[in-house]
């Protein structure tokens, strides 16, 4: 539905969350009124969700809240970022990229750029120890996907040998006092170029060139779980844990429940944390085993096929 000229969208079924489509990128200007339209909209909505921007990090609204929280990069300049802001295994990965020959730029969103990303998103069905969920998408899925707010994108390719290798979606938001990264994602079989690294280095100049002061990256710690690889790789590129005021408005009497009994949460984090962390340790190796196994399957397909000498 649409509220004060921007969407919001509802998840949930025993309890309704509504909350602003491309929350980060898009904020209403007046929280006010979006919350009597939310009220007022048709169906059933429990709660109403939103954030402040980065340069409002103190509460200033009544309404109920909890501090959530972002990895935030501060940006001035490029040259200030690569020689202050980050370590110097960060620099070293940069300048291998470049001498293993991958090439980073801002390109146009074109057919043969969604079909470089088509062929990201399928290499593998596994990322980071779980299914990925864009693999085996067509290219009119990646196309339509990644064509969310184009008049606020910025996107970037690192190419090798003509070949899109890695890719990254940036997005402003209307004001552009802040970009996020909606979508970071390189092949597989060239981690050993360091093809990650030289995009977020091209996303922090991108931001850099046109007077954007703040980069930010999904969240820097996730409910209880606290560090890991991800987070680590943000660490040692310049970003920093920032907590801003996340309010929730209760709007029904379940909402109100909701958010006295921290039912308005992800399940997930009813779990402690030891018993998360095992279950996935145990997840990515069973992924792992499983990608294993399909490769040794079509290698020995493939062998099968081949004429015998």
């Amino acid at each position: 539905m649409e509220v004060c000229g921007k969407k919001v969208r509802v998840d949930g079924r025993l309890i309704r969350i509504a909350y602003i489509d491309g929350e980060g990128y898009q904020f209403f200007d007046n929280p006010e009124s979006a919350i009597v339209s939310v009220k007022n909209a048709r169906g059933r909505i429990d709660l109403f969700t939103f954030i402040q921007r980065l340069s409002e990090t103190s509460k200033r609204l009544s309404y109920p809240f909890e501090f959530d929280n972002m990895a935030v990069l501060s940006v001035s300049t490029f040259e200030d970022w690569m020689t202050k802001q980050i370590d110097f295994k960060v620099r070293n990965k940069i300048r291998k990229a470049a001498k293993n020959g991958v090439i980073v730029r801002e390109v146009p969103f074109d057919e043969a750029y969604v079909r470089g990303i088509r062929a990201i998103y399928n290499e593998s069905p596994v990322r980071q120890g779980k299914p990925f969920w864009h693999f085996g998408k067509d290219v009119e899925a990646v196309r339509k996907m990644n064509a969310t707010f184009m008049d606020q994108s910025i996107f970037i390719g690192a190419f090798f040998q003509d070949d899109l290798i890695g890719f990254i979606k940036l997005v402003t938001d209307e004001e552009r006092k802040q970009a996020g990264l909606m979508q970071i994602v390189s092949m597989i079989r060239h981690q050993d170029k360091a093809p990650t690294n030289a995009l977020l280095a091209q996303a922090v100049r991108s931001c850099a060139e046109r007077g954007i002061p703040n980069l930010w990256y999904a969240n820097m710690s996730y409910g209880k779980k606290q560090a890991d690889g991800l987070a680590d790789f943000k660490r040692h590129n310049g970003f920093q844990k920032i907590e801003l005021p996340r309010y929730y408005v209760p709007l029904t009497e379940v909402g109100r429940m909701a958010l006295r009994l921290g039912l308005h949460h992800d399940k997930s984090e009813w779990i402690p944390e030891p018993l998360a962390a095992m279950y996935r340790k145990i997840r990515k190796q069973w992924y792992g085993s499983k990608i294993s196994r399909t490769k040794n399957s079509n290698h020995d397909v493939l062998s099968e096929s081949l004429p015998r000498s």
